[in-house]
């Protein structure tokens, strides 16, 4: 018996349509405008097609990978070094991106509540009170320390 059901809307030929846009650098939401789909299209076939999930992640390295070699090809001459400088700003911004003024790192932030926390235990005459004071602290730091994106260990050479 045969498949009942609607036609994919991502046919054979729209998917190659869409893995062509992205290996050259384009976004999911030009090929799906490209192609004559949703955005949430793609994401709904990636989601039913494992083959189709890894095209599009190889496309989309493909594309950065490109950029990257392009990059740093205009980076050997001294006269576009802005190029190197872009890559360090993007691939470690700890370091080298500009901050805005008043912007506090993670780090400043640890610091911050510690300080508040010695505060606490030096100017809050009762130790209960203290205690649920420094708990809260305690329970803000390890949040904080979630919400930062971890490094992989190989990252920083």
């Amino acid at each position: 018996m045969a498949k009942r059901g609607r036609r994919p809307v991502l046919d054979e030929f729209k998917r190659r349509e869409i893995l062509a846009i992205l290996a050259v650098g384009g976004s999911r939401r030009t090929a799906a405008s490209y192609v004559g789909c949703a955005l949430s299209t793609i994401q709904n076939t990636a989601d039913r097609d494992l083959q189709f999930t890894q095209n599009l992640g190889q496309a989309e390295h493909q594309a950065e990978i490109a950029y990257l070699k392009s990059i740093q090809k205009a980076a050997r001459k001294e006269q576009y070094w802005r190029a190197a400088a872009w890559v360090l700003e993007r691939k470690n911004p700890d370091d080298f991106a500009r901050r805005r003024p008043n912007v506090f790192t993670p780090d400043q932030i640890t610091l911050i509540l510690a300080r508040f926390a010695e505060i606490v235990v030096n100017e809050v005459p009762v130790a209960a009170y203290r205690k649920n004071v420094l708990k809260k602290l305690d329970a803000m730091i390890v949040d904080l320390r979630r919400s930062v994106p971890k490094e992989p260990a190989d990252a920083k050479n």
